[in-house]
């Protein structure tokens, strides 16, 4: 037993590390509604702020954004403090899942001391990811200006290059690790997920310009019908409308305003019909009814959601991909890692074209996200699309991208679903502790957690399985369609979800506000 307990517990030896490193406190006792409210409004507004906050020094007119595919599922701006995003505590996060799903770590979350191990641990893999995907960026695709880089060089004479590309990364990290710090914030004070919150703000603001912006896709030109149009849809399609005659729309004006670049009208009808139909899809769930065992008469049901392991899988996924879309581009391109043995400059990992974010070819560009019927069915029906696209591929490998990146959202969503209802306390015997300790029961069946968990194992497994598949079908069908204002569709999938479980947690909260009894049930203090 003793040897068991030593094994289980290798990573108590970080202890003396995490548990200095900066964090928040729990609250002690119930946080009040309106107090969580305002959190979560100061939160948001943080937020926003992070974002148009631009990294002091760097070029922004040279630099590459290796992460522009993924920027509204990663909650980030570029070249802002909120460069990475949640990138790091997604990627931390994942790797702790990983390793904990296939026993590597052998912690038992049930008990408080193991918790706060695995969430220290967690911690400190967070602020390793930030170094590791700040430093490769910054020397070798966000260069400093000439003038802060000149700057440094009469503080260290020889050295105002890498004082520059150290004060930026120094930047990059304080940005991220109070992404990290706000995350903790909403989730002891406020309502939800720090992480939840920023993706659906972002994307919110996405789609709100994406649908809305009447300036002109690029402000040095006049605005013109052809060449340079206004960038929302609604504007846009206002525009052609009053500025094309009747031939100039059947020659060619209609196709602009449905299908041509910049957010075609196809994408807003995609992103609404994604908004309903993930609507619905929240909304279907298992209940089980349950009763009172000291209070005759007293009923209420456990809602197990169609969605049952919410959103997190395809934001655990998709941060994945981005650090696949990342590595490979640098392995490409960047001078440090073209001579690491095997995968420098494998083409089979991924290759580039110059100056070209989104990979050409390789296992990158069959893991790369697709945006809208404008990457994969347009040039698959027609040859001038094709050859629109720049990347000299058949239609045979077009289609093969499409069925690649569909079959590893849904298998790898599953996989994440699974990991994550185990991590958090959400499997059958979890939740069988968890009614039975709130004075809950089953009608029929006696009052007892074994039996609560037989019954639950009926259900939990299996649902877990067809919620992450559900949610990486939908997000991986959410991309085929598209979406306006570069959201994606995981983007848009994701808002959707998080803003009705947001909602639901309000409701719950004001519930627990007003009845203090279900407090333990729902989990508060």
């Amino acid at each position: 037993m003793a040897e068991e307990k030593e094994e289980r517990s290798m990573l108590y030896k970080l202890k003396p590390i995490t548990s200095r490193i900066p964090a928040v406190t729990r609250p002690e006792g119930h946080v009040h509604f309106r107090t969580k409210m305002m959190w979560l409004v100061l939160i948001l507004v943080l937020y926003f702020a992070m974002t148009n906050i631009v990294i002091y020094g760097v070029n922004t007119g040279e630099g590459v954004d290796l992460f522009a595919q993924y920027r509204a599922i990663l909650a980030g701006a570029q070249f802002s403090l909120m460069h990475l995003g949640i990138g790091p505590i997604v990627t931390g996060s994942i790797i702790m899942q990983l390793f904990t799903g296939a026993k590597i770590i052998k912690l038992n979350l049930k008990e408080d001391e193991d918790k706060a191990v695995y969430q220290g641990t967690q911690k400190l893999l967070v602020i390793i990811m930030i170094v590791v995907e700040a430093v490769p960026q910054v020397y070798g695709f966000m260069e400093p200006t000439s003038r802060f880089r000149d700057g440094m060089e009469g503080i260290w004479a020889g050295n105002g290059l890498a004082l520059a590309r150290t004060l930026i990364v120094v930047q990059l990290f304080v940005g991220s690790y109070l992404v990290f710090l706000m995350d903790e914030v909403v989730s002891k004070w406020g309502i939800g997920s720090g992480i939840s919150l920023f993706i659906a703000a972002g994307v919110a603001q996405q789609i709100f310009t994406g649908s809305l912006n009447w300036h002109p896709v690029d402000n040095a030109i006049p605005m013109d019908p052809y060449d340079n149009p206004p960038a929302g849809t609604l504007p846009k399609t206002i525009y052609l409308f009053h500025h094309m005659s009747a031939p100039e729309l059947s020659g060619g004006g209609y196709e602009r305003i449905f299908l041509a670049q910049p957010n075609p009208m196809v994408a807003l009808i995609g992103t609404i019909v994604i908004f309903l139909f993930v609507a619905y899809t929240e909304s279907s769930r298992i209940e089980l009814p349950l009763a009172h065992g000291g209070a005759r008469g007293a009923r209420g049901r456990y809602p197990i959601k169609l969605i049952y392991a919410s959103n997190i899988p395809v934001i655990l996924m998709a941060a994945l991909l981005a650090n696949v879309s990342m590595f490979s581009m640098l392995f490409w391109s960047h001078p440090s890692f073209r001579n690491v043995p095997l995968l420098g400059e494998n083409w089979m990992l991924g290759y580039y074209d110059a100056d070209a974010t989104r990979p050409s070819g390789g296992l990158a560009y069959y893991l790369s996200t697709i945006n809208g019927v404008g990457d994969w069915l347009l040039p698959l029906l027609s040859d001038s699309y094709l050859s629109g696209l720049g990347l000299d591929k058949e239609r045979y490998q077009i289609g093969i991208h499409v069925m690649v990146y569909v079959g590893v959202m849904v298998l790898g969503s599953v996989l994440f679903a699974k990991f994550w209802i185990e991590t958090t306390n959400m499997g059958p015997e979890a939740v069988a502790s968890q009614i039975e300790s709130s004075g809950m029961q089953i009608p029929g069946f006696r009052r007892d957690p074994r039996v609560l968990k037989r019954v639950l194992e009926r259900y939990i497994p299996v649902v877990t399985v067809i919620s992450g598949a559900t949610v990486g079908g939908l997000a991986a069908g959410a991309d085929l369609i598209g979406t306006v204002g570069n959201a994606s569709g995981t983007g848009v999938l994701l808002a959707v979800g998080i803003m009705i479980q947001l909602y639901d947690a309000m409701g719950r909260e004001q519930m627990m506000e007003m009845h203090p009894v279900l407090r333990g049930f729902f989990g508060g203090e």
